[in-house]
């Protein structure tokens, strides 16, 4: 529970400060509950860290909030999926696949219930080109943070299994 209540703190006052655009660890909690949470924790703590935060940055289009918030819970999906066979180059892939999906599905909701691009496959594909530089940041900010988070707590149970291995020699 501690573990969750930081992640959700973590989530929020990084979405607070002053950040790049896309820079923030909200895919790597969510991709964090499905490797290490119960099923019901892990859908929540995402969604947590983005309401409260969203209460400070400002509420926005339900339909764009409805595709962020779908967009994390998918990772969350596919964190429980990565847990059945974890392990470095699975859970890079989920990342890599969490990061992919999220610029799919957010530009995918710009140009379908925005205004900025013309409603016609040219208009979906400059959404997407236009996404890029966001795309990177998504990428860098995923990787930053789930190598941190899951790295933390797999170095966590590293070391707990050597301290209880030694403890009952």
């Amino acid at each position: 529970m501690v573990i969750a209540i930081l992640l959700i703190l973590l989530g929020v006052i990084s979405r607070i400060f002053p950040h790049p655009a896309n820079f923030a660890p909200i895919a790597a909690i969510a991709l964090f509950g499905g490797l290490y949470l119960s099923k019901k924790m892990a859908f929540i703590l995402p969604m947590a860290a983005m309401l409260v935060s969203d209460i400070f940055v400002g509420f926005y289009s339900w339909k764009m909030m409805l595709a962020v918030y779908t967009s994390f819970l998918l990772v969350v999906g596919i964190g429980i999926l990565v847990k059945q066979h974890k392990t470095f180059g699975n859970v890079l892939i989920g990342t890599l696949l969490g990061s992919v999906l999220f610029f799919l599905i957010t530009n995918g909701a710009v140009w379908a219930f925005g205004t900025m691009y013309s409603h016609s496959f040219g208009g979906l594909m400059q959404s997407y080109l236009m996404g890029i530089p966001f795309f990177k940041n998504t990428l860098l900010g995923d990787l930053f943070y789930t190598g941190v988070i899951v790295g933390s707590m797999e170095v966590l149970m590293i070391y707990s299994k050597k301290l209880v291995a030694r403890q009952s020699i």
